[in-house]
């Protein structure tokens, strides 16, 4: 160790190095010196350890040490991603002060700015009043030599020449000044040329400073001075300071909560998200599906992109649009008294719309096609206490049961109206039966009662059959024995009603969007759609949009039943309303809605619901699909209606007809009435799958009409026998028929043969009877069937041929089986359908 390394090193036990680093010259403040040690141990490795044989580890521990090392190494990675995560969290923060930073320096600038342009425009206006009071003195200056004044003038222009690059008014008074000393020493014209090439060699080699300001044309090139003539204006432009630009800073993802229908189009989805079209389809992409922007997705595709995006989704049905159309349920303070909806009905000319006629003083029987109610009419009627009735007349219970099954409840009461001369009639029991269905009270008006044969006490026992009885009788029911022409006891009819109505505390919230039914629904030319619409909850103004089943449209006017404009309708109150896009159905409920948008999506879903209804149920109904439904064993019985010309003729053939049944099958009349066919004929039989019977009558051209368009079988007779015949027929057709075997022949296999692309074929005698091609076989081995199926080729020598009788060769292969052997026989028969008989 040589001694200027040993100044710096110092060997403890000779194990240790201590290394002195670099000494610090300068000593410390206290006088003391700093020494910095740096300490190096020897390691000495074992040679034994390294002879150690390696342990052999077990499968169960090897697992545990590769789990270990997975969980070490996602732990590891999961750190490194949280590193990554903060550092391109701080560098965001970073990004958004220097952003910050970049703005204020920006609008300090901008400050700085405006304060040197007001500054420099103050002293503008000093330096120009300054112009302005030097003018004012040498114009009271006394003038020169007129022989001097050529000097002068040249001697002032070459000045203004040198001193072209000062725009201020300080250098002017200056001008201003010399030229007054040179007023007092006159120059030669040697002495003035001198100078004047002096000046002219120094603007061409020296750039021109003044006041501690540059010259911009001398500081870009100063030897072009010269290029704008001697003596020229000089034009000077200020540069344009470029505007302060604003970093915006990066804007935060708004998390959307996207509403998924059961089919939306990525369009949608991408508007709803507020996303790009093509960020989703890429995203679509990703998982595999192929759409562009205008197809169409599922729900659960949608779902994955929008979580995918980082939304939230709510996924809807589309039965969902039909939720909350009608709104809150009211409360009690809310509901005010409304007036009683009455509906008129009873037997056909028994005088229903003669006692509308007589409640309204008006006369609206004459005005229809002979008498007969033709149309559903409302009404409403003002009594003489001021409360109002709304009434509603129906051609027959069949609207009204129609408006009962599509949902409509439009009926408080229903008023009976019995003949007093004719009594209980068949439309009367049907009345009856729908108002008893409907569960609504029934109050009786006993009509004609001022005819001769009137017997009102014979009506009021004759109701006791049929569940209905009067308060004379010890029942419930309000009864009144009126005469609707001679306008006898129509006051009693009109206090039964509003007893009654009073008894039910009729209520509603006209404080509410409209809702109500259909009354009756038309096309008329000039004014388009036009349907009569009860109100039963809320108040109906004109420009509301409504729904009414399948058709939407905004009111465009009102009429009430005189035929005059209103502008708004109160429950129970009967208006024809204009403005609907289509015709809806009698019996239909309406609502109001907020805008087109959801009218446009209920009415949808509605046409689409019911067109899916249609393509599902299929319509068959004509006598031909009805006899396959039969024999594939859907149906089991026969159902027919039954018209005729007398009531004997329909009690003969009832009984004749149910005589045919048996316990397999029966034969079901739905109906039987006597008169011709008509369209509730038709109806019927479209949906109960029957075919209706028209003895010694005829379908009119609307239910033939009908007919042909629905598919339903019309069959005419005029003798009892051939309607047995044809039912009968028909109920053997639903029989199951016998299967029956018939054996064809036998024969024996003499040689077996092996046919590439055939299989195994066997060369046959025919030994009885004949075989045939297409029949069944079974193939017997000691006389024990081992095989039954059905015979695929059948040759003779190299032509196929359809049979070979007894003493014939042939060939023979079996449908799907080869394990034919020599000496085995084929049994040849065939199964025949024999058709039961009743």
């Amino acid at each position: 160790m040589t001694e200027e390394s040993a100044k710096g090193k110092l060997t403890l036990s000779g194990k240790s190095t201590l290394t002195l680093k670099n000494l610090n010259k300068t000593p410390a403040a206290d006088g003391k010196k700093v020494v910095q040690v740096e300490v190096r141990k020897k390691r000495i490795l074992n040679q034994t350890a390294q002879a150690t044989p390696k342990k052999e580890i077990d499968e169960a521990t090897a697992q545990k040490l590769k789990l270990l090392a997975e969980a070490k190494e996602h732990d590891a990675k999961r750190r490194q991603e949280e590193e990554i995560r903060n550092a391109q969290r701080q560098k965001l923060q970073e990004e958004r002060a220097k952003a910050q930073q970049e703005k204020e320096d920006a609008e300090k600038a901008k400050a700085k700015a405006e304060a040197d342009a007001k500054a420099a425009a103050e002293k503008t206006k000093k330096d120009a009043e300054a112009a302005k009071k030097q003018a004012a003195a040498e114009k009271t200056a006394p003038k020169a030599a007129p022989k001097n004044e050529g000097v002068e003038h040249r001697l002032k222009k070459s000045k203004e020449d040198y001193d072209d690059e000062d725009d201020d008014e300080e250098n002017y008074h200056k001008k201003g000044k010399k030229s007054a000393v040179v007023e007092k020493h006159v120059m030669t014209r040697e002495e003035t040329f001198e100078q004047e090439r002096k000046k002219i060699q120094k603007r061409s080699f020296e750039p021109q400073r003044r006041n501690n300001k540059i010259n911009l044309n001398a500081y870009m090139n100063s030897d072009d001075d010269d290029d704008y003539g001697y003596g020229a204006p000089r034009h000077h432009f200020k540069k344009k300071q470029p505007k302060p630009v604003q970093v915006q800073a990066p804007q935060e993802k708004i998390i959307k909560e996207v509403i998924i229908p059961e089919t939306i189009t990525v369009q949608e989805l991408a508007n709803r998200m507020a996303e790009k079209s093509a960020d989703v389809i890429k995203r679509l992409m990703s998982l595999g599906v192929m759409a562009t922007i205008n197809q169409a997705i599922d729900a659960d595709t949608a779902q994955i992109v929008v979580e995918d995006m980082g939304h939230k989704f709510k996924r809807v049905a589309d039965s969902d649009v039909e939720e909350g159309l009608t709104g809150p349920a009211d409360t009690e303070a809310d509901l005010k008294p409304r007036a009683p909806i009455v509906t008129v009905m009873g037997h056909v000319d028994h005088g229903k719309t003669s006692l509308l006629d007589a409640l309204r003083e008006t006369n609206v029987a004459a005005k229809e096609a002979g008498g007969i109610t033709q149309h559903i009419g409302a009404y409403q009627i003002k009594v003489a206490n001021g409360q109002k009735i709304t009434f509603i007349d129906t051609p027959g219970h069949e609207a009204f049961s129609e408006m009962r099954a599509r949902g409509a409840k439009v009926t408080d009461i229903v008023v009976l109206v019995v003949a007093a001369n004719d009594g209980i009639m068949p439309q009367t029991v049907e009345a009856i039966r729908h108002a008893q269905a409907a569960e609504v009270p029934i109050v009786v008006a006993i009509n004609k009662i001022d005819l001769p044969g009137a017997d009102p006490l014979r009506v009021k026992t004759e109701l006791l059959q049929y569940g209905i009885g009067v308060e004379e009788m010890g029942g419930e029911c309000l009864c009144a024995e009126v005469s609707a022409k001679k306008r006898i006891n129509i006051d009693k009819l009109v206090e039964a009603i509003l007893l009654q109505a009073e008894m039910l505390d009729l209520k509603a919230n006209p404080n509410h969007a409209a809702e109500g039914a259909v009354i009756e629904a038309k096309m008329e030319k000039g004014r388009g759609s036009v349907a009569t619409v009860l109100v039963q909850r809320g108040t109906l103004h004109v420009g509301d949009i409504l729904i009414a089943g399948k058709e939407w449209g905004r009111v465009r006017a009102m009429f009430n039943e005189h035929g005059r404009k209103v502008s708004e309708a109160e429950p129970a109150t009967p208006v024809e309303v204009l403005g609907l896009q289509g015709t809806p159905m009698a019996g239909d409920t309406f609502v109001v809605v907020k805008d087109e948008t959801q009218a446009k999506e209920v009415t949808g879903y509605r046409i689409r619901k019911e067109r899916d209804a249609k393509l599902v149920k299929s319509a068959k109904s004509a006598m031909e699909q009805m006899m396959d439904k039969i024999k594939s064993g859907e149906s089991k019985h026969l159902s027919v209606i039954i018209k005729a010309d007398v009531q004997g003729s329909i009690e003969a053939l009832e009984g004749t007809l149910k005589k045919l049944s048996n316990d397999e099958v029966s034969v079901q009349i739905l109906h039987s009435a006597v008169g011709p066919i008509s369209e509730s004929d038709i109806t019927l039989a479209k949906a109960s799958d029957a075919f209706v019977i028209g003895f010694n009558v005829r379908a009119n051209a609307q239910a033939r009409d009908m007919a042909h368009r629905d598919g339903v079988d019309i069959r005419y007779y005029s003798i009892i026998y051939n309607v047995v015949d044809d039912v009968k027929k028909a109920l053997e057709g639903m029989l199951t028929p016998e299967l029956r075997e018939k054996i064809l022949g036998y024969a024996q296999i003499r040689s077996v043969f092996n046919i590439t692309g055939v299989g195994k074929v066997a060369g046959c005698m025919i030994t009885e009877g004949m075989v045939k091609r297409g029949a069944k076989i079974r193939l017997l081995r000691d006389n024990v069937v081992i095989h039954d199926g059905n015979l695929g080729q059948l040759k003779r020598y190299k032509d196929d041929v359809k049979e070979v009788k007894e003493g014939y060769e042939c060939g023979m292969s079996f449908e799907n089986y080869n394990d034919i052997q020599v000496n085995d026989s084929i049994e040849c028969y065939e199964v025949e359908e024999i058709a039961k008989t009743l």
